[in-house]
């Protein structure tokens, strides 16, 4: 039971006084591992996570998000190893191709396109003849000829880079890709300003802290060592630097990140570290 400013008296006769201010604080003091780690799974997953359901006005807010953000790699991981499975039964059944097609629908499901809406608004919002239009048309919800572009080309280099892996290496860069993609939003919100400062990226980016954000890239990148080896090191940089780059570009055109920002480094991370297991299959590297 959730309490608020207002205490319970040891005398049955007396009742629990409440506010809406004081459950907003109480929630937000609550957010402590298991629960960051629960706030976690149901932002970037579509995963139903046991628990009460907390009404939206009083429920954890973009900033308690934001102070959960130590367990995006977590998440990651085991989005990793559940897609590792499926491309394992599915690589029983299917020839690589649809394998490859099969396991991206699957990742896509799972996050339920949180991360390619992020990258949609951002390719549209390209178009802006300058910051505050481009801020406009990535607040649509239309999809335009860039995004629609963009989308289709993103997934068609996700599915050939998945299908020309063997099974052996193809499980270890789907472990890897998704968790150290997650750790790219910490890193961004650290190096970037937002560019609204009233927007719902502002409040995630302020309660990002530089100790969490620290421990997400080591846990991503001593996971991507142990499955990758040394390949992993390189794997984990470059996903990294691509997410470090896409944020770089479009702060100078936005004037800073926003949320779809953050959501198309994930998307681009991802990518970036499954190019990165081809190459390593085909002994480029």
């Amino acid at each position: 039971m959730l309490s608020g400013s207002g205490c319970a008296e040891p005398s049955s006769t007396k009742t629990v006084r409440t506010s809406p201010r004081g459950v907003k604080q109480f929630l937000r003091a609550s957010i402590g591992p298991v629960t960051g780690l629960v706030v976690a799974v149901r932002y970037l997953t579509i995963l139903p996570v046991p628990g009460p359901a907390v009404p939206a006005s009083s429920g954890p807010s973009l900033a308690d998000l934001g102070r959960s953000a130590a367990w995006f790699p977590i998440v990651g991981l085991g989005l990793g190893l559940v897609l590792a499975l499926a491309q394992w039964a599915a690589s029983r059944l299917f020839p690589p191709l649809l394998v490859g097609l099969l396991t991206i629908a699957a990742w896509k499901l799972l996050t339920g396109g949180l991360h390619l809406d992020g990258l949609a608004d951002c390719l549209d919002g390209l178009a802006g003849r300058d910051a505050a239009h481009r801020l406009a048309i990535m607040r649509d919800s239309r999809i335009g000829a860039f995004a629609a572009i963009g989308l289709v080309l993103v997934l068609l280099l996700d599915v050939a880079a998945v299908a020309e892996m063997a099974d052996d290496r193809r499980w270890r860069a789907l472990v890897v890709a998704p968790t150290v993609a997650r750790a790219t939003p910490l890193v961004l919100a650290r190096l970037f300003p937002p560019a609204r400062r009233d927007g719902q990226g502002a409040s995630f980016q302020a309660s990002v802290g530089r100790v969490p954000t620290v421990l997400a890239v080591a846990l991503a990148s001593l996971v991507a060592v142990v499955v990758l080896g040394w390949t992993g090191v390189v794997a984990a940089l470059a996903g990294l630097l691509a997410a470090v780059l896409l944020g770089w570009l479009l702060a100078i055109r936005l004037g800073g990140v926003t949320g779809d920002v953050l959501g198309a480094a994930v998307e681009v991370a991802e990518l970036t570290v499954l190019l990165a297991g081809a190459a390593w299959a085909h002994g480029r590297l």
